[in-house]
């Protein structure tokens, strides 16, 4: 995850030590890459009135990011603009790039984003990752990150990091898998299995998948909740934009809140979690089919023709679902709750008893539950988004990676 990007305030008579002078040129090196990656292409002299900076100094600073390949020119503002038409800016479609990596239970996928976040690389293997050790599932992910680094430098990219999404409990290191119970991982320590000559960051799917909400979804609020779901049930709770980690980074595991204490057993070791009624291999269980490789597709496509089988099973994980996500909006009151992963497909019939749950449950006003447009997509487009932003929020490291 990325820090907040900070304003940069003058320093004051006396103060200005290297130091701060450093630290306010990577600040306002950053104020102007976020604008121009915001609201370009701009002219030096628009990003000057949007930061409050001289049009010298933003000058000074934008030479320096295109020396860097952050920043390009693509020659002088559109025509009808008064006065003498600036060269307009954009940020480069070439130079660094976020590398995003997904492990999920039967799937591995990578891809690349540049600055601009068009994907310009990807590759995916689909195949069973449950109950094989680490080391094998790695090694596939290494090969697909070096075909998909490669594909990337062959366009003129460079990778600026490495970010890969789990479906588990991650440490506050950033690289050891402290519990993946889908996976039968436990305190795996992806940093030391693969080691990379870039920053590598390793995060919870759903954590990821809830800032690719909240950074390319449309009125997304900036208080949610996010649930996804593929084989088990991931949450993830968003704060003024940033998500909450809690006291060691576990907070949002929404699939494993217990719905009915009695229930069937589950791989975390307790009973009743919410996956085992509304993971996909629950549902398809509960309509009496056999797990394929298209499970989504499948209750999908059942449901659309009718069977009251699967619309049934939908319609009691959707019961589930909402009461688990009572227990957290009476909790946290967000402003709203965002279905992704596999959940959006199926929302149709997953959708009305939630809401008729949530309803009779909620201590305050009905919550609003959107649906993401993402999908399935949401972890892997927001772990190689969060290297992305990483470049954005301090592209004078970025610039030394490179």
């Amino acid at each position: 995850m990325t820090a907040p990007l900070h304003e940069a305030h003058p320093a004051g008579p006396g103060r200005r030590t290297p130091d701060t002078q450093q630290g306010m040129r990577r600040r306002n090196l950053a104020r102007v890459l976020h604008t121009v990656s915001a609201e370009g292409p701009l002219s030096r002299a628009a990003v000057a009135s949007r930061i409050g900076l001289t049009r010298a100094a933003v000058s000074t600073l934008v030479d320096e990011l295109i020396r860097s390949g952050l920043l390009e020119e693509l020659g002088p503002e559109r025509p009808g603009r008064v006065g003498r038409p600036g060269s307009a800016l954009a940020v480069s479609g070439r130079g660094p790039a976020g590398i995003g990596a997904e492990v999920g239970v039967d799937h591995l996928a990578v891809c690349a984003v540049d600055l601009r976040g068009h994907i310009r690389a990807r590759a995916v293997r689909h195949g069973a990752n449950r109950g094989r050790a680490p080391e094998p599932v790695v090694a596939e992910l290494t090969e697909l990150v070096d075909r998909v680094v490669a594909q990337a430098e062959g366009e003129g990219l460079w990778p600026a990091g490495l970010a890969v999404a789990v479906p588990g409990l991650v440490a506050r290191d950033a690289r050891t898998v402290v519990r993946a119970p889908n996976l039968d991982w436990h305190d795996t320590d992806l940093g030391a299995l693969l080691p990379t000559a870039y920053p590598l960051t390793v995060g919870n799917e759903a954590n990821f998948g809830a800032l690719a909400e909240l950074w390319l979804g449309e009125g997304t609020p900036r208080d949610f909740l996010h649930v996804s779901a593929e084989i088990g049930i991931g949450g993830a709770v968003v704060v003024d934009g940033r998500p909450l980690s809690g006291t060691r980074g576990f907070a949002g595991e929404l699939g494993h809140v217990p719905v009915r204490p009695d229930g069937p057993a589950c791989p975390c070791g307790g009973r009743g979690c919410l996956e085992q009624y509304a993971g996909e291999e629950a549902v398809l269980r509960a309509a009496g089919l056999e797990p394929g490789e298209d499970r989504v597709g499948l209750l999908a496509d059942r449901a659309a023709t009718g069977d009251a089988d699967v619309r049934r099973a939908l319609r009691e994980a959707g019961t589930a679902l909402g009461i688990a996500l009572t227990g957290a909006v009476n909790l946290l009151d967000p402003q709203g709750v965002v279905l992704g992963g596999a959940l959006a497909e199926l929302a149709p019939w997953l959708l009305p008893s939630l809401r008729e749950e949530l309803a009779r449950r909620t201590a305050g006003p009905a919550c609003p539950v959107a649906v993401s447009r993402l999908g399935s997509e949401g972890p892997l487009l927001g772990a190689a988004h969060s290297v992305v932003r990483a470049v954005l929020d301090d592209p004078a490291a970025a610039a030394k990676h490179g």
